[in-house]
C-alpha cells in the first residue's frame, strides 16, 4: 500500500516563499554594442534578442556576437555533481548535456554566442510492448518539425550543431539539420554504454522476462542482471543496434566528424568529439560551406555501403531515406539497398551479428567509420571525393586517419585493455569472409510481400540454414493481430502456446495499424529460447536493430491498405527461402495443405479471394496523433518510402479529395449519371 501523501497545507503552502519575494530588479550593467544605423535598419527582433541576451546574465558587450545554436535532445536533469534529480527516459540522452556544455564553451571562447535549445526523445525499450511504442516512430517526423522551428527561430545563427545519440533522437536531429540544408551543419554522435562488468548487455538483459517464464533463469539471477547491465550512466546500448546505426550513418554521410561515432559517453575522447565539432561548425560557417554541399546524393551511396559494411540496423531503411528527402536529395529505393548489400561484405563483429558479438566501444576502439572505409576504399566502393564537415574530402579524411596518432592510440589500447585484436573486429574483405562473415540485409518478396519485406539475414541461426547457406522454411501459420497476443503465446506452455515450426504472423501492426511498432520483445524472446531459432516471424511491423532469428518485418503493403499479409489465418501453409549468398528470398502463402503445396500464382489468387482476417483492425488506443502521421506518410510514399511528409504529394492529395467531396453525390467529372434532367 503506498504511503499517505503529503498534507495540505504542504500543498497549499503557508506564504513563507512569498515573504521573500521581490516585486523589481536591477537591470544589467553596461550598454548593448549598437550605433545609430542598426537602430534605423535592423528588425526590432534582433534588437530585442540583444536585450534577452543581456536579461539572461551574458556580458552585454558581446551579445552582438555570431550566434551558433545548438539542438540536443538531452533528458532528464542531473545536478552538478551528475546525481539525478529526475531522470530520463533513457541512458542515451541522460549526459549529453555534458557535451552541450563543452561545445557552448568553445564557441564562446572563439568568439562565437552559443545557444542552445532541447526537444528530448523517447526509449524503444521502455516502450516495448505497450500503447507508447505507437508513438516512437512518428515522434521522429513531429521532433525533426519541432527542432526546425527551433533553427529558424533564432534568425541570426550562423550555424547549428545537433547533439544526439538513439533510436529516434538521432534520426529526428539528423532530418532537422538536413531540412536546414542552406545552414552549415555538424552532427555530433551523443556515444555508447559501457559494457558493465559481469553483466548481461542491454540486448540480452531484454528477454528477462521470457526466460524466467520457460525456467531458464531464477528470480534472484533475472533481477541482478535487469540492475546491472549499463557500465555507464549515458550512452546509447552496446549493441549494433539503430542507435549505433544512425550514428554510423550520421559518419559516413559526412555530417560528423571522423571517429566521431560510438564512443563511450562520458569519456574523455567522447568531450573532445563535442569540442572539436563545434571548431568545426565555426569553420565551415566562416567558409560560407552549407549542408546542402555535403548532403548529395553520392553520400547517401557512401551511407548505403557503409551500412552493409557494419550489417546495421534495418530500421535505417526508414531513415536514410527520410533524411535525403529533407536535403532535397532522390530518395533511395529498395534495388539501391539490395545493390548496395550485393557489392559490399560486411566487415564488422559487432553484438548482435557475430561470430564474437563485440560490443560498440570495441568498434569504436578498433577505429569505427574510418577503420571501415579504408577497407571499403581499397575495394573502390565509396565516392572519395565528397565534401565533409572536416572541410576536407572524404578521400583526406581517411589519408588523415590511416597515418594518425588518434588511430594507433585506439587500436592499442584496445589490446591493452580488452586483450582484443582490432583486426578480427574490423576486417578487411577476404579475413572477414575466412570468418564466415556474410552480408547482412535480404529483401524478400512474394505474394505475400508484393512490395517488399526485409530480413537481417546474418541473423539466422546458423543451425537452421542448409550447407548451400540458404534458409528453408515451410510451416504453420501462428496469426496474431497484436503483440501482446503473440508474446503471449510465445510464453505460454498449454495447447495454445506456439511450438518449434510454426510461422508467427503479426500482420495489422504496420503505420495504420500501430504506428509501426518495433517488435523486440518477439525475436528477442525466440532467440533466448531453446526452440526459438525453429520459428519464424513475419510482420509488417518493424524489428529492433539487435533482432535476431528469421525475422522478416515491414512488409508491404501492411495489411490495413489491403496486403495480402491480412488475408492469412490459423493453419495455413506459408513458405520461406531466403539465399544468404545470392541476396534473394520469398514467402508465400502456399495453400493449406503442407502435402499439396500450391503454384505461388494460384495460391495467391486464392488469397485474393479471401476476406480480410476478422481480427485485424487499428489498435483501439491508437493515438490521433499517430493516426494523422499514419496517413500522411502514407500519401507521401510510405514505409518504403521513409514514412516521410512530402509535403508537394500531401497537398495534391487532399485537393483531390476536397475536390472529389465536392461534386454532388460524389460523382467524377464527365460522368453520365443517366438523368436527362
Amino acid at each position: 500500500m503506498s504511503a499517505p501523501g503529503p498534507g495540505l497545507d504542504a500543498i497549499l503552502g503557508d506564504g513563507s516563499a512569498l515573504a521573500a519575494t521581490r516585486t523589481c530588479g536591477e537591470g544589467p550593467s553596461g550598454s548593448l554594442p549598437i550605433d545609430a544605423r542598426t537602430l534605423r535598419e535592423a528588425p526590432s527582433g534582433h534588437l530585442f534578442g540583444m536585450t534577452q541576451n543581456a536579461g539572461m546574465g551574458w556580458r552585454a558587450s558581446e551579445v552582438a556576437r555570431d550566434p551558433y545554436l545548438i539542438v540536443s535532445t538531452q533528458g532528464g536533469l542531473r545536478a552538478a555533481d551528475g546525481q539525478p534529480v529526475a531522470l530520463g527516459l533513457h541512458t542515451g540522452h541522460w549526459e549529453i548535456d555534458r557535451m552541450v556544455r563543452a561545445a557552448a564553451e568553445t564557441f564562446a571562447a572563439h568568439g562565437g554566442l552559443p545557444f542552445s535549445v532541447m526537444c528530448s526523445d523517447p526509449c524503444d525499450g521502455r516502450t516495448q510492448g505497450t500503447t507508447g511504442m505507437f508513438d516512437s516512430l512518428p515522434y521522429r517526423n513531429d521532433a525533426a518539425v519541432t527542432m526546425r522551428r527551433l533553427i529558424r527561430s533564432l534568425p541570426s545563427r550562423r550555424g547549428v550543431l545537433g547533439v544526439a545519440t538513439c533510436d529516434k533522437g538521432l534520426p529526428a536531429t539528423m532530418l532537422a539539420l538536413a531540412g536546414c540544408a542552406d545552414l552549415p551543419g555538424v552532427i555530433v554522435p551523443g556515444g555508447v554504454t559501457l559494457p558493465a562488468r559481469g553483466a548481461e548487455d542491454t540486448a540480452l538483459v531484454q528477454t528477462i522476462g521470457a526466460r524466467f517464464a520457460h525456467g531458464l533463469i531464477d528470480l534472484q539471477h533475472a533481477a541482478e542482471m535487469g540492475c546491472k547491465a549499463c557500465g555507464s550512466p549515458g550512452g546509447g546500448c552496446q549493441f549494433l543496434g539503430t542507435a549505433a546505426t544512425s550514428q554510423v550513418i550520421a559518419e559516413a554521410l559526412g555530417i560528423a566528424l571522423p571517429h566521431s561515432a560510438l564512443a563511450p559517453s562520458g569519456e574523455p575522447a567522447w568531450l573532445d568529439i563535442a569540442r572539436r565539432s563545434a571548431l568545426a561548425l565555426m569553420r565551415l560557417a566562416g567558409q560560407g560551406t552549407a549542408l546542402s554541399a555535403i548532403l548529395t546524393r553520392e553520400a547517401v551511396e557512401n551511407a548505403l555501403v557503409v551500412h552493409a559494411a557494419f550489417g546495421g540496423s534495418t530500421n535505417l531503411l526508414l531513415h536514410v531515406p527520410a533524411i535525403a528527402h529533407a536535403a532535397g536529395v532522390q530518395r533511395p529505393t529498395v534495388e539501391d539497398w539490395i545493390a548496395a548489400n550485393r557489392a559490399t561484405p560486411r566487415l564488422v563483429d559487432a553484438l548482435p551479428n557475430g561470430p564474437r558479438h563485440h560490443p560498440t566501444v570495441q568498434v569504436f576502439m578498433a577505429g569505427g567509420v574510418p577503420e571501415v572505409m579504408l577497407h571499403l576504399r581499397a575495394m573502390g566502393l565509396l565516392h572519395l571525393d565528397v565534401p565533409t564537415v572536416s572541410g576536407r574530402a572524404l578521400g583526406d579524411n581517411l589519408d588523415w586517419w590511416e597515418r594518425s596518432d588518434a588511430r594507433r592510440i585506439a587500436r592499442e589500447r584496445l589490446r591493452e585493455l580488452d586483450g582484443v585484436d582490432p583486426d578480427n573486429v574490423i576486417m578487411g574483405p577476404d579475413a572477414a569472409r575466412a570468418a564466415g562473415l556474410t552480408s547482412a540485409l535480404v529483401f524478400p518478396r512474394g505474394n505475400l510481400a508484393p512490395e517488399g519485406s526485409v530480413i537481417k539475414a546474418t541473423s539466422i541461426d546458423p543451425g537452421v540454414v542448409d550447407a548451400d547457406n540458404v534458409y528453408r522454411h515451410t510451416g504453420r501459420a501462428r496469426v496474431f493481430a497484436t503483440e501482446r497476443d503473440a508474446i503471449r503465446a510465445i510464453k505460454a506452455k498449454g495447447a495454445d502456446a506456439v511450438v518449434a515450426g510454426d510461422i508467427v504472423v503479426l500482420a495489422g501492426c504496420g503505420p495504420a495499424g500501430t504506428g509501426m511498432e518495433e517488435t523486440y520483445q518477439l525475436t528477442s524472446a525466440l532467440k533466448h529460447l531453446p526452440w526459438g531459432k525453429h520459428v519464424a516471424v513475419i510482420t509488417d511491423a518493424r524489428f529492433s536493430g539487435v533482432s535476431t532469428g528469421a525475422c522478416i518485418g515491414h512488409v508491404g503493403p501492411e495489411a490495413l491498405a489491403g496486403g495480402p499479409i491480412g488475408r492469412l489465418r490459423d493453419g495455413d501453409v506459408v513458405r520461406i527461402e531466403i539465399d544468404r549468398t545470392r541476396l534473394e528470398g520469398r514467402i508465400d502463402f502456399i495453400g493449406t495443405d503442407p502435402d499439396a503445396p500450391l503454384q505461388a500464382a494460384t495460391a495467391a489468387a486464392l488469397l485474393a479471394a479471401r476476406a480480410p482476417h476478422p481480427g485485424i483492425a487499428a489498435h483501439p488506443r491508437l493515438p490521433a496523433d499517430t493516426r494523422l502521421w499514419a496517413a500522411l506518410q502514407e500519401a507521401s510514399g510510405g514505409a518504403w518510402g521513409g514514412c516521410v511528409y512530402d509535403v508537394d504529394r500531401i497537398v495534391e492529395v487532399l485537393r483531390a479529395g476536397r475536390d472529389a467531396l465536392a461534386r454532388p453525390h460524389g460523382r467524377v467529372a464527365g460522368e453520365d449519371t443517366g438523368d436527362p434532367s
